[in-house]
């Protein structure tokens, strides 16, 4: 009811007087600065993301997940037979700036997040999804990242 209240009213007054744009004008560049990441932090994941074909990030490590999602990405790969000599894991846990870097890095809000050969793929549900209906057993074949048999 409150915000109900304060949208209309903001709807009877002009937008844009020239008090309302001076009082914001310095604020602006902060607000748009406020969701990129740094130079270092954008470098540092980068590098995580080419340092292998198959790279997750996640929450906690592939022997000791620490959240569900992780963990079922984890046993996803696992079932998938990927080669455990080109995959690399980072723990998003450990390092504050990764893990809000890494959602800004990829445009993707949750964690844990796959990159195969520099690209990315997609979160959990993305992974799940693909497992089921067989676009992963297919796309980490043709990246040829699977133990040979």
């Amino acid at each position: 009811m409150f915000s109900r209240t304060i949208f209309s009213s903001t709807l009877r007054r002009p937008l844009f007087r020239p008090q309302f744009a001076s009082q914001f004008a310095n604020q602006l560049p902060c607000i748009l600065q406020a969701r990129l990441i740094s130079t270092e932090t954008k470098a540092a994941i980068d590098k995580a993301v080419a340092s292998a074909p198959v790279v997750l990030f996640m929450k906690g490590t592939p022997e000791t997940p620490q959240c569900g999602f992780s963990r079922a990405s984890i046993q996803i790969l696992g079932l998938q037979g990927v080669d455990p000599k080109k995959f690399v894991a980072f723990n998003v846990l450990e390092d504050v700036e990764l893990r809000q870097g890494i959602k800004e890095y990829s445009d993707w809000p949750t964690i844990p997040q796959l990159y195969l050969e520099k690209e990315f793929v997609g979160g959990c549900d993305i992974l799940m999804s693909m497992h089921q209906n067989g676009e992963l057993s297919k796309l980490l074949e043709e990246k040829g990242v699977l133990v040979a048999e």
